[in-house]
């Protein structure tokens, strides 16, 4: 008889972009299986992805960070995801402002800037944007840094893109409106190209003034999402390559408003909140 797992989980929300919270003792190997049963919105917890903390490895580490999408895959980074986690460690008291977590991108600080009954927002220190196409990964333009402008054939035309790296791969488009293109089918086509190596996430961003863009996203694993913080960084970084904007800039999403800055010479801060939706215990057949 199969063992019946029971797993304590907190879900979180970063600005509509939603995620279960649970700890990494005790739960099954199979962390693909299990991302994608607990991630079904009918018959689990629903989300857009899992988030795996492990105790820290290491000194001035608060935790270790694991992202699994929807479907199982496994991500590098998550924006969004990351003030989840830090917000569940504020909340059970593991840690407190700064915080640092270690992922597959490396170790990220989060700032406390504002706390509320059940709602926190952070400052996160996203890093560098990789905009060296073999680290992203892309096999389009060899050698050739920042990818800015790239004629990306699609079937929906040939469409001028920008591709960098928040710790995972970015394709950005800037588009006039956003209603020009059946987005959704074409970031399902974009991710899946043979140009990604890893599969990449796809933002389609309209510059709205030199400090505001507006942002539809195509998560990698997941699909369409209400918000995503990497995406977030990637677009404004798109559109700062391009000279569309300046070099702090306010995003809007389908959930609500980040904020981005990207100094010359300096890492990429994101600023956004993370609100805790449930707690309980999540019943697991592998």
């Amino acid at each position: 008889m199969k063992r019946h797992w029971e797993i304590p989980f907190t879900k979180f929300h970063g600005l509509g972009n939603d995620f279960v919270v649970v700890r990494a003792e005790a739960l099954p190997s199979s962390l693909v299986k299990l991302s994608r049963a607990i991630c079904q919105r009918n018959t689990g917890v629903g989300a857009d992805g899992l988030l795996v903390l492990a105790p820290a490895r290491g000194k001035r580490i608060n935790a270790e960070l694991r992202f699994f999408n929807a479907d199982g895959s496994e991500a590098e980074m998550s924006g969004n995801g990351i003030r989840c986690a830090a917000a569940y460690l504020v909340l059970k008291n593991l840690a407190s402002s700064p915080i640092r977590i270690r992922t597959v991108a490396g170790v990220k600080t989060l700032r406390v800037i504002k706390k509320e009954r059940g709602r926190w927002l952070f400052r996160v220190a996203m890093g560098l944007p990789i905009l060296a196409p073999a680290k992203v990964p892309f096999k389009g333009a060899k050698g050739k840094k920042p990818v800015v402008g790239f004629p990306l054939r699609t079937e929906q035309g040939i469409l001028p893109v920008t591709i960098t790296s928040m710790g995972n791969p970015h394709c950005s488009i800037l588009v006039r409106e956003l209603s020009e293109f059946d987005w959704p089918k074409l970031g399902s086509e974009i991710e899946k190209m043979d140009l990604f190596p890893n599969r990449t996430n796809v933002e389609f961003v309209r510059v709205i003034s030199k400090k505001e863009i507006e942002v539809r996203y195509w998560e990698r694993g997941v699909g369409v999402t209400n918000s995503s913080g990497t995406g977030s960084c990637a677009a404004t970084v798109a559109a700062i390559l391009n000279r569309r904007t300046g070099r702090k800039v306010r995003v809007r999403t389908l959930a609500g408003i980040l904020h981005v800055s990207w100094p010359a010479n300096g890492e990429v801060t994101l600023t956004g909140p993370a609100e805790i939706i449930a707690e309980g215990t999540y019943y697991f057949m592998p």
